[in-house]
């Protein structure tokens, strides 16, 4: 198998898989030296004591200092030393393997499709709509403006070949530098926790392995800043606890500021990101409940502990989401592709944009040409074309629609129910209770309803067009009702909302989501409902208006503000993401399918597959460690609840190895079960913050249960268990990439099934695509 692996990649394997066996030999002998050490201390210390009668007091005295003291320092320089080696030697691993066969392959390659495009928009600051948050976006745009991109290309749909003359790898690059910093810091945050270097080589060696993990750091997705900023936010909250007994010392601010930052960042990013802090939030709250029932700290003190973690934990997030969420703004200033999605206030603001610093009447009189559009979050424009609703879709008129983009066939002209209204007439204008026509200018049909069943919601009433030139019937005849306006009021451009409310049905006009079918040309459908229900999609407002009788507005005064921006921002975010559908044959998944790796998603189809699995012996292992910490934190808090315990510093040992598992268990557990209760579509890649938690802990959890043999048997057989059981695991994690490593770097020839394939014989699951 592989015979025509690059050699590069076998260099990287085989020298790793050298150097982490003799490196964590080493600092396995040094972690022995310790415990014995300590064990020997403890065992002399009675001899210890009667030598000390026969010493004067203050030789002894100078003595202990002195000893104490050199023995502290070489252990401290020992432990250093060996953690800034492995810290190293991670960080080399982990970036050759994410810049490995970067530009490969150079197609568009699943969501690059959207966040490359995105990148694009910022570069040339085109407004759009996403249902995500804008750091990470911000983020892919400046990687591509840095490396030359130019924002020229279209990023149309996945499978289609990069260009030469376009600077794709930019963006990819920097994707892969920040994946690449995850299992670093996955590294310091086990050894902040263990301090055991062969805890922390576990928890990023399971990182760099990882098949999944190496193939979303490698292309243009948010998912690298994303699980980045996670992980950075929990480390520097570990690393802010190893301050607690030095509270507001310069350390203790840094690292409490630092978490704020990572944490603002994360959300910022996508909103999982919440995730992470609520686990901190969790923590602090705990932190806050010991300090209060700490009875030598003063009330004056507390406070101070309190408001110092609000303003860090709390405030500084939150500016740091509004300063990017400004920048954001202030980046997209041009009418782009997103403009149909939000109100007409919301789109003055946009250069380019035909309300941009447009002067037109503000008020609607009879005669007047106006455009429709739905007030709500998506909402679209009040359209209609020449064709008609098929013959088995109530009665055969003209389509009625709401469609996303600006064109003649949105425009009516307001009509007085009994009469033929036009531009020539004295100016009447149009108020609250009147009842009114809207005849579509390019067909000359009336706005019609009838008691006919919806195309779609059959439940509701077919609208259609209807009459010719302007005369129809007594169906054509709309009543205008201005939310929470008194009889007689103007209905005003933008600023006025809506409903209009059929004559003789009784029912409000109402746009919906539901998409027509191919010969609606999949526009959103339009009924008369005549329930109570779907009130907010029953209000409109009038976007233009044109009629040259009428004085001119300059509609730059009615722009929204900053606030409201954001808030109907955020509301059109949140309804998309809620509304998120599986794009044609796509893999979707279910959240019990992610930790046994039982599918995978298909990034790459064709010649050149990228497929994102898991490596199974990393998931699968982490599975059963996950299983046995479970067991093993209950066992030692029952032994600790009836008294059964180790000698001191055993115990303290354990206490510490157990009380940072656990906290990075509740992680997982915030990171993965919440998607058990979305009913959002949900894909393989949403496990991977998760994933990142339980190697820390599988780090944790094996080098716990490795040194519990070494302190309960005998020093030779604990030492041949502890270094056969280490070199097992770091040679399957390195020999399971080396097996699997194509589904990162690229399949081609036949799938698994073949005899031939590169993955042949890898197909462990029926349900993977390779």
């Amino acid at each position: 198998m592989y015979d025509d692996l690059d050699p590069v990649l076998f260099a990287i394997d085989s020298s790793a898989t050298v150097f982490m066996r003799q490196f964590l030999c080493y600092l396995s002998n040094k972690s022995n030296d310790i415990v014995d050490i300590v064990l020997f201390k403890m065992s002399a210390n009675k001899g210890k004591s009667k030598a000390v009668e026969n010493t004067s007091p203050t030789d002894t005295k100078e003595t202990n200092q002195q000893s104490s003291f050199s023995a502290k320092e070489q252990k401290d320089i020992q432990e250093n030393a060996l953690c800034w080696i492995g810290f190293i030697t991670v960080s080399v691993l982990s970036v050759l393997t994410r810049l490995y066969k970067i530009h490969e392959p150079s197609h568009i390659v699943w969501d690059e499709t959207h966040f490359g495009k995105f990148g694009s928009w910022y570069i040339n600051r085109k407004f759009f709509f996403d249902v995500h948050p804008p750091l990470g976006k911000m983020m892919i745009g400046l990687f591509g403006f840095l490396s030359g991109y130019q924002g020229n290309f279209s990023f149309e749909k996945p499978g289609i070949v990069y260009p030469e003359d376009i600077s794709y790898v930019g963006m990819r690059l920097g994707c892969a530098l920040l994946g690449s910093l995850v299992p670093p810091l996955a590294y310091l945050t086990t050894w902040e926790i263990s301090r055991n270097i062969a805890a922390s080589s576990i928890a990023a060696s399971l990182l760099i392995f990882d098949t999944g993990s190496l193939s979303l750091s490698q292309y243009i997705l948010l998912d690298p800043p994303l699980i980045l900023f996670i992980t950075a936010a929990t480390y520097s909250y570990v690393k802010f606890l190893t301050y607690k007994d030095n509270p507001f010392c310069n350390g203790w601010w840094l690292w409490l500021k630092m978490t704020g930052f990572f944490l603002g960042c994360s959300f910022s990013v996508k909103y999982v990101g919440v995730f992470v802090v609520l686990l901190i939030g969790l923590g602090t709250i705990q932190e806050l409940w010991e300090i209060w029932g700490n009875l030598a700290i003063s009330l004056k003190e507390f406070m101070k502990h309190f408001f110092s973690r609000a303003i860090c934990l709390i405030a500084i997030p939150i500016a740091l989401y509004l300063i990017f969420f400004t920048i954001h703004l202030e980046i997209l200033y041009k009418s782009g592709d997103g403009d149909g999605f939000f109100s007409s206030a919301f789109q003055i603001r946009l250069e380019g944009n035909k309300l941009h610093n447009a002067r037109m009447p503000e008020d609607v009189a009879y005669g007047s040409v106006v455009t429709i559009k739905a007030h709500r979050t998506g909402g679209y424009y009040l359209h209609s074309h020449v064709h008609l609703y098929p013959d088995e879709v109530g009665v055969r008129q003209q389509q009625v629609t709401c469609y996303s983009h600006k064109d003649q066939n949105n425009e009516w002209v307001v009509k007085k129910h009994d009469y033929q209204s036009s531009i020539k007439d004295k100016v009447e204008f149009v108020r609250n209770g009147d009842f009114i026509r809207l005849e579509h200018i390019p067909t000359t049909r009336n706005l019609h309803g009838h008691k006919e069943p919806a195309p779609m919601t059959k439940q509701q009433y077919q609208v259609s067009a209807y009459g010719i030139n302007g005369t129809g019937d007594a169906n054509d005849i709309w009543r205008v009702v201005i939310k929470n306006g008194v009889i007689g009021q103007k209905v005003k451009a933008v600023r006025s909302v809506i409903q209009l409310v059929h004559m003789n049905l009784g029912c409000p006009l109402t746009s919906h989501n539901k998409k027509l079918p191919k010969w609606g040309w999949e526009q959103q459908e339009v009924t008369c409902n005549p329930h109570k229900t779907f009130i907010k999609h029953t209000y409109w407002n009038i976007e233009e208006v044109t009629d040259q009788r009428l004085p001119f507005s300059n509609f730059a005064d009615f722009a929204l503000g900053f606030w409201s921006i954001f808030l109907e921002s955020h509301t059109v975010m949140l309804q998309g993401n809620a509304g998120l559908k599986p794009k044609e044959g796509e893999d979707t998944s279910q959240p019990w399918q992610w930790p046994i790796n039982y599918r995978g998603q298909v990034f790459s189809a064709g010649q050149y597959r990228v497929y994102l699995l898991g490596n199974p012996v990393i998931f699968w292992f982490n599975l059963a460690v996950l299983c046995l910490f479970c067991v093993l934190y209950m066992w030692h808090q029952a032994s600790k609840k009836h008294g059964c315990l180790d000698v001191a510093h055993v115990e303290e040992y354990k206490d510490r190895m157990m009380k940072g598992a656990g906290f990075l268990f509740i992680g997982w557990v915030m990171h993965y079960l919440p998607f058990w209760t979305m009913g959002r579509v949900l894909y393989f890649h949403h496990y991977f913050p998760a994933f990142v938690y339980s190697c820390m802990i599988t780090g944790i959890t094996v080098e716990y249960g490795l040194s519990l043999i070494r302190l309960k048997c005998s020093k030779h057989f604990s030492w041949n268990v502890y270094h056969t059981l280490l070199g097992v695991l770091f040679s399957g994690i390195f020999y399971s990439f080396y097996l699997f490593h194509p589904l990162s770097y690229g399949m081609t020839g036949p799938n698994s099934r073949n005899e031939t394939s590169m993955m042949a014989g890898l197909r462990w699951l029926d349900t993977w695509d390779v």
